[in-house]
């Protein structure tokens, strides 16, 4: 069963790129919420070592020697290309699993004429209807096509393409055997540092590697990756996204806040939020987490920092969410600190349609909280995020995120539609002759 793994190469930076094309072949980053850190790199950025994760004050001076251009996220725009991306890859095959915003895995079993062809004609697609550049990987089994992925847009002989599951057993060895252990799907760098102790130090000595060592001396994840290496197909894929583990709302202030009410009302905010992405997935929490922490670069400072995780009911309603949001953040709360950051996480998620009755609920508030949430939401889909909120979540505008560099939301927005400008051509008269 061939498995194709695409992957669009530098997705944000190259959403950036593609409605600024003077920023082609420029180191180009793109920087986290409040433009505090690196967390997208143009090929020409990665060149010049610019690290992912780095504090964005601590590269000003290299950007300034090579003139580097930085960025703020523009998250409307990379999930928008996204989706469009997405979209046109599913044409290409009924079974699809959407891995992140820019990878997905597709079962080419069948693809006409054949699964490298069709792999070719995807990498051309998406390119010219999105104007962006993929790396499509095939293999026998999952992780097979994410190292193949990794080929195609390292190795140029592929040109963005490489069909490792029709290559001879030979030549894939060849290329395990140029991969670091930790260039394998699931192997961190951690982990890498603990097989090369057992002598195990590139993809192809992983592949070799005894399955039953692997898992007594490691875990049984670690053996289905050796299996999967070795063509064993042990990973399928996902008829749709799994169900997600957690909820996390959180974002930097715009400045450092030591008093308790503006905390009140970011946490109000992000439970807010956290609880919209909540029923949009159809879920329930059943616990609320909260934390809250200082600036750590700040160390003429104080610093403080905390969490705590309260159990409730399950629920999607954004009224309890909060309240018990709030009991964590005075619970946590201390005078004296300038803190930087705070969130909220909701843990023990359960499908909503699957939630176990409890036999001394109130039906009927139950029932006034559903219509009360889906009038909430249909408000603020129609008219905006934030139309109807609670009075909680105040509007402090020392919350509000910087993005100084932030593009325009050019597909999403009308008010930001890119404006194509022609200019007319000179036209000379011929003089005919008398």
């Amino acid at each position: 069963m061939p498995i194709a793994l695409i992957d669009c190469n530098n997705f944000y930076a190259s959403c950036e790129q593609l409605f600024k094309p003077a920023l082609l072949g420029r180191p180009v980053v793109v920087l986290s919420n409040n433009d505090g850190c690196v967390v997208a790199r143009s090929v020409e950025a990665r060149a010049l070592g610019i690290p992912m994760g780095a504090p964005w004050h601590t590269l000003k001076e290299l950007a300034r020697r090579h003139a580097v251009v930085a960025l703020s996220s523009n998250y409307a725009l990379y999930g928008d290309l996204s989706d469009r991306v997405m979209r046109i890859l599913s044409h290409f095959s009924p079974h699809q699993e959407v891995y992140s915003i820019d990878e997905c895995f597709l079962d080419l079993t069948g693809a006409r004429p054949n699964p490298t062809d069709c792999g070719v004609l995807i990498y051309r697609e998406v390119r010219r209807l999105t104007g962006i550049i993929v790396g499509v990987g095939l293999g026998a089994t999952k992780t097979l096509a994410k190292f193949a992925n990794h080929c195609a847009k390292k190795r140029p002989e592929f040109a963005g393409v490489c069909p490792l599951f029709e290559m001879p057993s030979r030549e894939v060895d060849r290329l395990l055997a140029w991969a670091p252990v930790d260039e394998v799907w699931g192997v961190g760098r951690r982990l890498a540092a603990r097989l090369e102790k057992q002598g195990i130090g590139t993809a192809l000595d992983l592949k070799r590697a005894a399955p039953a060592r692997i898992r007594s001396g490691f875990s049984v994840t670690l053996e289905r990756t050796v299996r999967e290496l070795n063509g064993e197909a042990c990973l399928g894929l996902m008829a749709g996204p799994g169900q997600r583990k957690q909820i996390l709302s959180s974002r930097s202030f715009g400045v450092l806040i030591g008093a308790l009410a503006p905390l009140e009302e970011a946490v109000a905010a992000y439970a807010t939020r956290a609880g919209e992405k909540l029923r949009r997935q159809g879920l329930l929490a059943g616990s609320v987490g909260v934390f809250l922490r200082t600036n750590p670069f700040r160390t003429d400072l104080p610093q403080h920092q905390g969490s705590l995780t309260l159990p409730l009911p399950p629920t999607d309603d954004t009224r309890l969410l909060t309240r018990a949001a709030l009991r964590g953040l005075h619970s946590l709360y201390r005078p004296g600190f300038a803190y930087q950051k705070a969130g909220v996480c909701l843990t023990d998620l359960v499908p909503a349609d699957r939630q176990q009755g409890d036999l001394f609920a109130d039906r009927a508030q139950e029932a006034r909280s559903r219509a009360l949430m889906a009038a909430m939401d249909a408000i603020n889909r129609a008219m905006g995020s934030g139309t109807v909120k609670l009075l909680a979540e105040g509007n402090d505008p020392r919350r509000a995120m910087r993005a100084r560099h932030r593009s325009p939301r050019y597909t999403t927005r009308l008010d930001e539609l890119p404006v194509a400008r022609t200019v007319p051509l000179a036209v000379e008269q011929e003089t005919l002759p008398s």
